[in-house]
């Protein structure tokens, strides 16, 4: 397939074009000077982008967005999550209406957020939508990207926290592991809506030609407390875990940003993924744990 794809610079972007380029045509979107052929120059926060480069591709990704961890949650960098957002989704979906031959799919990404602070509660894709700052962004993004053509098949992923040995949450939760300082946040009974960034990338590419379309779930079909992933990943390197950060010191220290990011419960099912057959490489825990010991390595 030809592929445009917007946010390749990310850590799933990264990976994603790594796997793709096996077996696919990427075409890169990027906000400077374009350095070859596969690359594309588009200004989202003006809404710029080549009607041409939407034509010339059979599937459309978006991954763009700031970092939900980037800074602290200020008025400023709440309105830059929003923006970095809703406006790439919306200079895609422009180009895609005013094209001659649409694209026949459109991947753009949501996240767990969605759902909020649920607790235990099951949270399939037909759940509700919660009351949290990242269930309202994720609300406006995903009605951003159901404005393409009808003709257009449209995949929201709902993408979980992404374990990825550069990057993201699971660096954070290693360096203390693999010190002696294991640590695990607030209660540690919160769930965490972990998916390792292998069934990331290929997830996203099973959905280029899967019969599905509105919200899909990319979480593992395990769910788990970050209790639980922390001590998988301490038995893993042979270590304890045996502190514990209070969630009012990680409230007091960053604000809103700890609440959402780390202390939420999100207790996600990837249901429609797993009934269209996706197969999950790293469907538990454990096997998260043993896939982050071969990748990380054994450096103590």
């Amino acid at each position: 397939m030809r592929i445009l794809l917007a946010g390749a610079s990310g850590t799933i972007g990264t990976a994603l074009v790594r796997q793709l380029e096996k077996n696919h045509e990427v075409t890169r979107l990027v906000r400077r000077a374009p350095k070859g052929a596969e690359e594309v120059r588009w200004d989202p926060a003006r809404g710029e982008l080549d009607v041409a480069a939407v034509e010339q591709a059979d599937a459309v990704i978006n991954l763009s967005g700031a970092g939900i961890a980037g800074g602290l949650w200020t008025r400023s960098y709440k309105e830059t999550l929003y923006s970095s957002r809703i406006m790439p989704t919306r200079t895609l979906v422009r180009a895609m209406r005013q094209a001659a031959h649409p694209p026949e799919v459109f991947i753009s990404q949501s996240a767990s957020g969605y759902y909020g602070d649920r607790g235990d509660d099951v949270l399939t894709e037909e759940a509700s939508s919660g009351e949290t700052l990242l269930a309202d962004i994720c609300r406006r993004w995903e009605s951003e990207a159901l404005a393409v053509p009808s003709s257009v098949r449209v995949v929201l992923p709902r993408t979980g926290i992404v374990m990825a040995t550069e990057g993201g949450a699971l660096p954070n939760l290693l360096i203390p592991i693999r010190a002696f300082i294991g640590t695990s946040l607030g209660s540690g009974r919160q769930w965490w809506p972990w998916i390792s960034l292998n069934d990331e990338i290929r997830a996203i590419e099973f959905l280029l030609t899967a019969d599905l379309s509105g919200p899909v779930n990319l979480s593992a079909p395990t769910p788990a407390t970050l209790d639980t992933i922390a001590l998988q990943l301490g038995k893993a390197f042979h270590r304890p875990v045996w502190l514990r950060a209070p969630a009012f010191i990680l409230k007091a220290a960053i604000g809103q940003l700890g609440y959402e990011l780390l202390l939420v419960s999100t207790r996600m099912q990837p249901r429609a993924l797993t009934a269209s057959g996706f197969s999950f490489d790293e469907p538990t825990p454990e096997a998260l744990a043993a896939w982050v010991r071969r990748n990380v390595g054994s450096k103590q």
